[in-house]
């Protein structure tokens, strides 16, 4: 038996690129598949599914739209009896500097990613606990899509870097709201050359296997919507050519306490401003080590 048999996954943005090989090695792996895409392609993996050897069914609509939301969950139930996996992976890019973004440019990235993901992880988590409620048992993994942008703070993507963020925090939000009932939500930051990366990574470099393919991603998704990763929730991975780093959460670098009932300003001045001042000033929140994994 393959590690997903009898399991059903939703995944978004599936029509073409990352969404497309996650949900094609899902089936490989057993599972039957909600196709989502914002485009009609979503028909086109469905096909690729069935020929795979399991079901599939496409759901075409925007992620940010609480009508598409609802009607992934119910198509899930209806034909497969309910899902035990949801991959968020649906977006776009807007990107801009800040001081040049647009209102439009900032809502929509944060609509198709953050409020996607919020939508979907909300309808799908509402469902396994009222599972759990009925039957006492139930499991469910998610896995959401974060980017290195939230971890560098990529200027020129704001809204971008914020939506991603945002995912993050969800994912583990999500993971400790969820754990008792056996659901798990981690986070992968893919670096993969898709028709939404083209502009940043380029072309594919000619023979052998792309560093950046979607087929290096897709393998760790499926590994953890299936139950060999039931003690990993919470976690957030870099993920490319061959590799995967476990990400580890931010450190309190130094504590500064005043004398008094209350800070002064010269307090600040000498712990804070002592401590900056011959500090290097590029050091800032940026996690910019991720950039130094091969």
């Amino acid at each position: 038996m393959s590690s997903l048999d009898g399991k059903a996954a939703i995944v978004t943005g599936a029509g073409a690129g990352l969404g497309r090989a996650e949900a094609l090695e899902l089936a490989r792996n057993g599972a039957d598949v909600v196709v989502n895409d914002v485009s009609e392609a979503a028909h086109e993996v469905v096909s690729e599914i069935e020929e795979i050897g399991t079901r599939a069914v496409a759901v075409v609509g925007d992620v940010s739209s609480r009508e598409t939301a609802d009607e992934l969950l119910d198509v899930a139930v209806r034909r497969f009896g309910g899902p035990q996996v949801l991959v968020n992976n649906a977006g776009l890019l807007r990107d801009r500097m800040l001081f040049k973004m647009s209102d439009e440019e900032w809502d929509q990235v944060l609509a198709v990613h953050l409020r996607g993901h919020f939508l979907l992880s909300r309808n799908v988590s509402a469902h396994w606990r009222q599972e759990y409620k009925d039957t006492g048992a139930t499991c469910g993994s998610i896995i959401n899509t974060a980017s290195e942008a939230f971890l560098l703070g990529s200027a020129g993507q704001p809204n971008y870097a914020a939506a991603k963020g945002g995912i993050a925090a969800l994912t583990v939000s999500t993971s400790r709201a969820m754990a008792r009932m056996g659901v798990r939500a981690n986070a992968i930051c893919p670096r993969a050359r898709t028709g939404m990366t083209a502009h940043t990574f380029g072309e594919a470099p000619e023979g052998g296997v792309d560093p950046l393919s979607v087929e290096h991603v897709a393998p760790l998704v499926t590994y953890l919507a299936g139950p060999s990763a039931r003690a990993i929730s919470g976690q957030v991975f870099v993920v490319h050519s061959g590799v995967v780093a476990l990400l580890a959460p931010p450190a309190v670098e130094q504590r500064f306490e005043t004398d008094g009932p209350l800070w002064t300003q010269q307090e600040l001045e000498k712990g804070l401003g002592d401590y900056f001042a011959d500090r290097d000033p590029d050091r800032t929140f940026a996690a910019t080590d991720v950039l130094s994994i091969p």
